[in-house]
Order: C-alpha cells, then sequence, then structure tokens
C-alpha cells in the first residue's frame, strides 16, 4: 500500500506532563501505556495495544469484559465514566474487587 504508514501499536507523541515507564498518559482522545520515561517536551513513545496491569480506583469493580475508564486528574482506571468525562480506555481482562489496587486492561487501542 502506498498509503501505509505504520502498524500503530506504539504512537510517539509529545509529553505534556512528566511520564515515567509504565504511566497511562491521555493526549486529546488518545490513550497509551508509556513506554520509557519523558520530561515535558521529550518524545514519549506509548503502546496503544497490549494487557496492561493498571492502578484503579479502590473501590471499582470489575468484572472480564467489562469497559475501563481513565480518569486523567486521578492517574487511575475505573469503572465509571463519569458522564463522559472519563475516557473508555480497554476492557477488564481479570476480576477486580472492592478494594483492591489493580486490574488488568487490555487497551482499546
Amino acid at each position: 500500500m502506498r498509503n501505509y504508514i505504520q502498524e500503530g501499536k506504539h504512537i510517539t507523541v509529545t509529553a505534556a506532563a512528566i511520564a515515567s515507564s509504565g504511566d497511562g498518559v491521555l493526549v486529546g482522545s488518545l490513550f497509551g501505556i508509556a513506554c520509557g520515561d519523558a520530561a515535558i517536551g521529550d518524545d514519549l513513545d506509548l503502546a496503544t495495544v497490549g494487557v496492561f496491569d493498571m492502578p484503579k480506583l479502590s473501590t471499582a469493580v470489575f468484572a472480564v469484559g467489562d469497559p475501563v475508564y481513565w480518569d486523567d486528574a486521578e492517574s487511575i482506571v475505573t469503572d465509571d465514566d463519569n458522564e463522559g468525562g472519563n475516557s473508555r480506555v480497554g476492557i477488564a481482562v481479570t476480576t477486580a474487587a472492592n478494594p483492591s489496587a489493580s486490574v488488568n486492561v487490555r487497551l482499546d487501542g
């Protein structure tokens, strides 16, 4: 294909905030997991597909297949879309009870 660019499994963005490897990063509607550390203004590679163990709101409850939303203000995933204020980033691939610290999430990509 003449117009093919890349698979899109990793996207390079400009870091708008300090990021550490493994952090969730939301840029507009694009969500990914930081592949390394970055200072503000640095290039930052984001993994946009795959399954990641992500920090969650301790009271959030997930069953396998439940939608997962990103709370950008708290830098955690939650089960609440906050009336559209939180971005959907994937689906839970493990169960997570109240209370617990994390859930495995397959990113929507």
